[in-house]
């Protein structure tokens, strides 16, 4: 996550395309997680990650349970945090992978959206804490998305929709690619501003290679980050675009920000699950940026894009397809 400083004469033709709340949210970001770190050893890049999602963590809605665990895989043990509404049975569950490129983020980063996605659907929330980069290189991160779904439908008999943002969303759409023909696979997936690997020449790379708190060369970074040595650039499971088969996918909703390099990969996304004979639409949000789930307490626009996708999430949840 990287972009502008908070200088406004460096704002380019961003400053009056993006409202007031939305630039005093990405100065804030900055301010706390400045562009330049991506330079700093990752130990530090994480530090300041941390203390940055601490200072813009929500409280909890009323009534929502939390409880920690572990899933255990025949090497290690992936972190989990379930999220339910006391004395409320759920009618489905969501397996949440959170954004950080790879690199960053755990539990504690995206807690406050999964209590929020929770207490809005009524659904149960898995969030998954899977390894990351660089100490665990592809496919570290994806075998555990994986290993938490499968986990997830063997334990509980709830209809499972996948949620990711972000580096979660390509994990969830690549989990999704590969356990579609899993007897409990998953009854619908939201994408939430994914990475999927998609073609680096196509519109809002070029458009939006500059973009406030995501750059093409952050991208870069993290996918070069992440990356074991001889990765093979049509490997679906590192980008789900390069996957040869799109049929068999469940019910999907991509949802990306106008001013982001990466908008382009959901439309292509959309495309190529319709082409396959799917359901996917892809919704583009304008006038806002990568990241702008953690502006929907102060950003009216970000607010509502995210009541859009909570909605989302619940309609799939219930097996419906109002499209």
């Amino acid at each position: 996550m990287a972009g502008d400083p908070a200088d406004p004469a460096r704002r380019g033709k961003y400053a009056a395309l993006l409202d007031p709340e939305l630039w005093d949210y990405i100065d804030k970001v900055n301010g706390w997680y400045p562009p330049e770190i991506v330079a700093a050893p990752i130990a530090e890049q994480r530090a300041v990650y941390d203390k940055m999602c601490v200072a813009f963590h929500q409280s909890h809605p009323e009534g929502v349970a939390t409880s920690d665990g572990l899933v255990a895989t025949t090497a290690h043990a992936i972190p989990v945090r379930r999220y339910r509404m006391a004395n409320k049975a759920a009618a489905a569950a969501v397996v949440y992978y959170h954004g950080g490129g790879f690199v960053l983020g755990d539990l504690d980063s995206h807690d406050d959206i999964c209590a929020e996605i929770c207490a809005c659907t009524g659904f149960e929330v898995v969030s998954a804490g899977y390894r990351l980069a660089p100490e665990h290189l592809h496919p570290a991160s994806f075998d555990d998305a994986l290993a938490v779904f499968e986990w997830a439908a063997a334990t509980s008999a709830l209809p499972i929709v996948l949620c990711g943002e972000s580096a979660g969303g390509n994990l969830a759409a690549a989990a999704a690619q590969r356990a579609r023909h899993h007897p409990r696979h998953a009854i619908g997936q939201v994408l939430i501003y994914p990475g999927l690997g998609g073609d680096e020449t196509a519109r809002s790379y070029v458009e939006h290679a500059e973009a406030p708190l995501l750059t093409f060369a952050d991208i870069d970074f993290y996918r070069r980050i992440r990356s074991a040595p001889g990765q093979s650039a049509d490997d679906s499971t590192f980008s789900p675009l390069r996957d040869r088969d799109f049929s068999g996918l469940s019910p999907t909703v991509i949802v990306t920000a106008e001013c982001d390099p990466l908008s382009s990969d959901g439309e292509a996304y959309r495309d190529k699950i319709l082409a396959a004979g799917g359901q996917a639409v892809w919704r583009e949000e304008p006038r806002l940026v990568h990241s702008f789930l953690r502006a929907r307490a102060t950003v009216p626009r970000a607010a509502e894009a995210f009541g859009r996708i909570v909605a989302e999430v619940g309609r799939l949840g219930r097996g419906e397809w109002p499209y």
